[in-house]
């Protein structure tokens, strides 16, 4: 089965936790603070692989997680890095936010290689932390946290030419006729089940990539059949060849085929109706009465979209074909469609945050978040330089500036989870 969505969850690697350590050693007395970095998290990367078509690993296994970044050790060890991954995707293929939708990235173009989620930096041992009025810190610093997102991956195909058409009109038999494509033919409806690629070679390197859209129905636009499956596939499309049973062989109105699939494009996408289109009027060969050609030259030619007679499979008309189609594409001047990012993955660091209010019961205001406790947990208060550093911290991150405005007073109680304090300026 042709794989071109897959939802998968990723996460980047968490740094590594700064170490406090002191240099210990015969003979220095009093050894200083020597407590290594911790190591930067890995990130998920995100590569084009042109030997890639579909997504299929992607349904099989669907999380992948980067390294952690290891603690810094004593004696300015710094922790080591932990692994970068690298997820392979064939070109063309968007990665959203399974949430909201959104654009991430669309790997097309000059993304051939995207840093998607970034791994946490390492916290800094408490060497760093080291001033001639507090020689020796007993506090280090966290690393940052991992960043984590569920994704979509959805492959829209990259092509300059979008074969469209009801099944079983010779679309797979010009593919193959006119480039290095094989698709499977056969003489069944809907046979193609997925889109199938082939590079066109012409003179002077002008070649160019022609894509085989299965088969629509009406409804497809509503997702009636694999219609949005195979919608998607036709939005990078500079040119659309709608292929047609002119023979009527199958008892079906060639004219009333070209307005039903043009219905269904508008429908999906309205910028689709207004690409460059070119009526292929295929099985030439086999028509045994009436001129359809004709029918359908006097109803769309008026209307700027040239009709050319075909037969796919005795080569007929072909090469009349592929020169309208290499005219068109010369005349495009639109650069390649690329779809822009709606969405940045941010860090979630809870432990950034904090909260400061009044509690009337208690009679005191309150400190209180996940970057307290973080603090309280690397800082002895009970001791001169740690009760000093509580305060630069107060002071540093706002919170002092932060009471100011809740109108506290001199002598007035701050309550830190188990500590109280009496505030002054």
């Amino acid at each position: 089965m042709f794989a071109d969505r897959a939802r998968i969850f990723i996460r980047s690697g968490k740094g590594g936790d700064g170490h406090v350590s002191f240099r210990r050693e015969k003979y220095v007395a009093n050894g200083g603070p020597d407590g290594g970095d911790g190591g930067k998290g890995g990130d998920v990367i995100v590569e084009v692989d042109d030997g890639m078509n579909m997504l299929t690993n992607y349904r099989h296994v669907r999380k992948y997680c980067a390294g952690d970044g290891e603690n810094g050790g004593k004696r300015n060890c710094k922790g080591k890095s932990g692994d970068d991954i690298v997820l392979r995707v064939p070109a063309g293929t968007i990665f959203k936010e399974a949430e909201t939708g959104k654009v991430i990235v669309d790997m097309s173009g000059e993304n051939r290689r995207v840093v998607l989620l970034s791994g946490g930096l390492g916290g800094n041992g408490n060497q760093h932390y080291a001033t001639p009025r507090m020689q020796a810190p007993k506090y280090a610093q966290p690393g940052q946290p991992a960043m984590e997102l569920t994704v979509d991956l959805e492959l829209k195909v990259i092509a300059d030419v979008g074969l469209v058409g009801y099944p079983n009109v010779g679309k797979s038999t010009l593919l193959s006729v006119v480039s290095n494509a094989r698709p499977e033919i056969a003489n069944y409806h809907f046979t193609t089940i997925s889109p199938h690629l082939g590079v066109v070679d012409l003179d002077g390197g002008k070649g160019f990539v022609m894509a085989d859209i299965p088969g629509l129905i009406e409804g497809a636009s509503e997702g009636v059949g694999l219609g949005h499956d195979f919608l998607r596939h036709i939005e990078r499309t500079k040119v659309l060849v709608h292929m047609v049973d002119a023979s009527g062989c199958e008892g079906r109105d060639p004219v009333a085929d070209v307005y039903a699939i043009n219905s269904e494009l508008e429908n999906y996408d309205k910028e689709l109706s207004r690409r460059p289109m070119i009526i292929a009027a295929n099985k030439t060969d086999i028509i045994t009465e009436g001129d359809p050609v004709a029918k359908l030259k006097a109803e769309f030619e008026p209307k700027g979209i040239k009709v050319i007679p075909i037969s796919a499979a005795t080569k007929a008309g072909i090469n009349d074909l592929i020169g309208e189609v290499r005219q068109i594409l010369s005349q495009i001047k639109d650069p390649d469609v690329v779809f822009a990012s709606e969405y940045t993955p941010v860090r979630n660091d809870d432990s950034t945050s904090y909260d400061v209010f009044y509690d009337e019961k208690l009679k005191a205001y309150c400190v209180e978040g996940p970057k307290i406790e973080k603090m309280l947990g690397y800082t002895n208060l009970d001791s001169e330089k740690g009760f000093s550093f509580f305060q630069k911290f107060m002071e540093e991150n706002g919170i002092n500036e932060k009471l100011k405005e809740m109108g506290i007073s001199e002598g007035d109680t701050v309550k830190i989870y188990g500590w109280e304090f009496a505030y002054y300026d």
